[in-house]
C-alpha cells in the first residue's frame, strides 16, 4: 500500500518510503454494526465508520507519543513530515521581483469574492493529480458558508489570474492550494494574505511544507511539538479574517 499509494507531492512519497509507517484498521466492524442494529449499507454506518476510525486514529496517535516522549524520536524524524512548515509574520520579507509586482499595480486584489472558482482552479491542471474532488470542493464550500474557509482572489483585465484558500481558526490561517494562470499571480496572493494578516491577530500562518519560493520569503521548517504549542497559543487568539 505504501509503494503504490497516490502522494500528492514527492516529499510525502519519500517519506513514507523512508519510515514506513504503520496502517490502521478497525477488526469486527460488521460485528459492531450488528451490535448497534444498524444496517451496512445505510449513511448511519457510513458515519460510524468516521467515528470509529476517528478514534482509533486519536489514541494511536496518543500512543505514539508517549513512546517518543519515552525513547526519543527516530533518527530520521528531522526533515520528515512531522515537521511543518510555518511563515512567521515578523520574518516575512518579500523577493524584490514580487514587491517589483506589487508596485506594478497591474493586478486587483479581493477576498472571498470567488472562493468556489479559486478551489476549482487549484484543482485543475495539476500534472501529479489532484486531492481536491467534488467531496472536498462540498466540503470546504460549506466551511465557506460558516466563514472558516477563506480565498484571496487576484485579477487581471477582470479576469481570475491566481490565488489561494484555506481555513482560519482563531489565530490561525491554514493554508491550502494556491494556483496562477498569470506569472507571479499565486505569489502576489501570498503577499496579500500576509498584508491581510498584519493588524489583525493572526499569530500562526500554517503552509505545511516549504517551497524554495516560501523559503525565500522568510518561511521555515519546525518541529510538531514546538509547532503543536504555536498552535494551541493560536487558537486561543479571537481573531477575524
Amino acid at each position: 500500500v505504501i509503494d503504490l499509494n497516490y502522494y500528492a507531492v514527492k516529499k510525502a512519497r519519500d517519506a513514507n518510503l523512508r519510515h514506513r509507517p504503520v496502517g490502521l484498521g478497525i477488526m469486527g466492524f460488521q460485528d459492531a454494526l450488528y451490535e448497534l442494529r444498524t444496517p451496512y449499507a445505510s449513511d448511519a454506518a457510513v458515519a460510524f465508520a468516521d467515528q470509529s476510525m476517528e478514534a482509533v486514529c486519536y489514541y494511536a496517535y496518543w500512543a505514539s507519543t508517549e513512546l517518543a516522549a519515552e525513547r526519543g524520536r527516530y533518527s530520521s524524524y528531522r526533515g520528515s513530515l512531522w515537521d511543518r512548515g510555518v511563515l512567521p509574520l515578523d520574518q516575512f520579507h518579500a523577493p524584490r521581483r514580487l514587491l517589483r509586482t506589487v508596485r506594478s499595480r497591474r493586478f486587483e486584489i479581493s477576498v472571498d469574492r470567488a472562493f468556489r472558482d479559486v478551489m476549482e482552479a487549484c484543482a485543475a491542471d495539476r500534472e501529479d493529480g489532484t486531492w481536491i474532488n467534488g467531496e472536498i470542493l462540498s466540503s470546504y464550500g460549506a466551511l465557506h458558508e460558516q466563514g472558516r474557509a477563506h480565498s484571496v482572489e487576484i485579477w487581471a483585465g477582470g479576469e481570475l489570474a491566481g490565488g489561494l484558500y484555506g481555513v482560519s481558526l482563531g489565530g490561525a490561517f491554514f493554508g491550502e492550494s494556491m494556483f496562477h494562470r498569470v506569472s507571479g499571480a499565486s505569489k502576489m496572493a501570498l503577499w496579500a494574505l500576509v498584508e491581510r494578516r498584519r493588524g489583525r491577530g493572526f499569530g500562526l500562518l500554517d503552509i505545511q511544507w516549504l517551497t524554495p519560493f516560501l523559503a525565500s520569503c522568510g518561511a521555515v521548517e519546525i518541529p510538531r511539538d514546538q509547532y503543536l504549542d504555536a498552535l494551541g497559543a493560536a487558537l486561543d487568539v479571537d481573531a477575524r479574517f
